[in-house]
Order: C-alpha cells, then structure tokens, then sequence
C-alpha cells in the first residue's frame, strides 16, 4: 500500500478541489491518501504556513486559487521543495477563455454566490427534510422527484444529494401492512422513480442497522423470505404504474442520483 500525503487548497471552502481530487484519486489501487484541507487560502501568510507544513510531512499539492500574486507564492515555495504543485482552474478556465474570447474575473469563491440557483438549492434542501419518509404527501405535486423504495434502499440520502443539485424531491417507504399515499397516484408533474435492492445485501445492511440501534434481529425485517416479499411486492406495484426502477444494490449515491438526473432531464425534454 503506498501511503502519501495530499493538501487541497483553496480560496473558499474546498469542496471543488476536495471533489476532483477524490474523483481522480479512486483511479488508482493500492493508494492510501491522508487529506489535509486548506480553506480560505486569502494572504501570503496562510501560503508560508501552508509551506511549513508541506515541508515538514511532503506530499503532493492541489489547489484551486484565483490571486495570481498568491498562486506565484504557493508555486515557488512547492518549487524550492521540489513539491508537485497543481493548478485544478488554470488549464480549464484557459482553454475556456479562448474558445469565448475573453477573460475571467479573479474573484475568489465566485462559484459559491449566492445567486438564484443558490436559493434554488436551498428550497430544494428544505423540501427534501419537509417529506422525508412520507411526510407532507398533501403537496407532491409540487415535487420534481419522488423516490419509492422498501426500508433501507438509500430513499433519504439520495433525495437530500437531488435536494443539493437543485431538485425538489420527496420519499416515501414502502412498508408491509401500511398504505401508500393516494396523493401519489394522483401526481402529473413529478418523476416517481421506484428503487430496489438485492435481498441479501439488503438484509445485510438491515442488520447493521439493528445492531447499531441495539434490536432483537429475530424479526421479519431481516427474514430473507419475508425481504424477498417486500421487494418483489414494490416491484409489482411500480411494474403496475410504469414507473423506471433502479437497482441500487452497487451503486452508490452519486450514481444512483446521476441517473435520476438523465430521467428527469429526459422527462421534462419531452414534456417542453
């Protein structure tokens, strides 16, 4: 296992290049990364602590900050310690500058803004908490997504990530013995998606679950006969309404939601 250290700098708060640095890093096996975040990097004096640290433990530096006279300080330091050092913007927003013919203000932060996808955003976050696990389901309607899905299929951390990309999106539990809400089958504007999962790895996971709340495994919940039932009942029913089904037994969140995100975009496609 080859172990080595990472500082992420940035001028605001980081999730930019932390991101990147994260989606590149799963590129390769067999690596053992130990992150050290630098967050609004704004004055030559958090580039000279930057640089002690650097000098004292190594590593490789990636960064994401727009003050030329700070990007020099950061590079020559890295320089004298014969330091990689990498600009994460530079090369896109170049390119970018080119092909549009002009320039781009060096604001730092400017992606966080709060402009109106912004507050987009956040009515999308508070919707998502607002009908979480069934609640409010008086105005579904009003929702983008709505996510069905058996206990444990991922329904509530994949809203509140739609929630983040700026889609209104509510859950809501398919449990044995209780009814669904009839405001569902009464929707027009929303995508109902239905999210299944394998029943092993679902029992799996029901399991840990049980353990960390400290209850009595002995029960249906994690009975493979009656989790088969469960899920094979939520497929009937979104076979019945011809809703699109996702199996999230190996996916993750991102992947599971990026999919949601194509059928929505091709959803509102057709209906424009």
């Amino acid at each position: 296992m080859q172990k080595f250290h990472l500082h992420l700098v940035s001028d605001a708060t980081g999730e930019t290049v932390r991101h990147v640095a994260r989606a590149c890093l799963v590129q390769f096996e067999n690596v053992e990364t130990e992150e050290h975040m630098w967050t609004m990097v704004r004055t030559e004096q958090h580039i000279h602590n930057l640089i002690k640290a650097v000098k004292s433990i190594g590593g490789f530096v990636i960064y994401t900050l727009v003050n030329k006279e700070i990007c020099k300080v950061l590079e020559e330091g890295c320089a004298n310690l014969n330091i990689a050092c990498i600009s994460l913007l530079d090369p896109i927003t170049a390119a970018l500058g080119a092909v549009l013919g002009t320039g781009h203000g060096a604001q730092p932060g400017r992606q966080h803004v709060m402009d109106a996808e912004y507050f987009s955003r956040i009515e999308a976050m508070q919707f998502a908490l607002a009908h979480d696990d069934g609640q409010s389901a008086w105005d579904l309607e009003e929702a983008d997504v709505i996510l069905l899905g058996v206990s444990r299929t991922s329904k509530t951390p994949t809203s509140i990530y739609l929630a983040n990309r700026g889609l209104k999106t509510a859950n809501i539990p398919i449990v044995p013995g209780c009814p669904i809400p009839e405001e569902l089958f009464e929707v027009e504007r929303p995508l109902v998606v239905g999210l299944t999962k394998d029943p092993k790895r679902l029992i799996e996971i029901r399991r840990q679950r049980l353990k960390l709340i400290d209850q009595d495994e002995n029960t249906d919940y994690v009975n493979l006969e009656m989790v088969s039932k469960e899920i094979n009942d939520a497929r009937r029913l979104y076979s019945k309404q011809n809703w699109p089904v996702i199996n999230v037994s190996r996916k993750s969140i991102e992947e599971t939601a990026a999919t949601i995100i194509q059928l929505h975009t091709q959803r509102t496609e057709i209906h424009d």
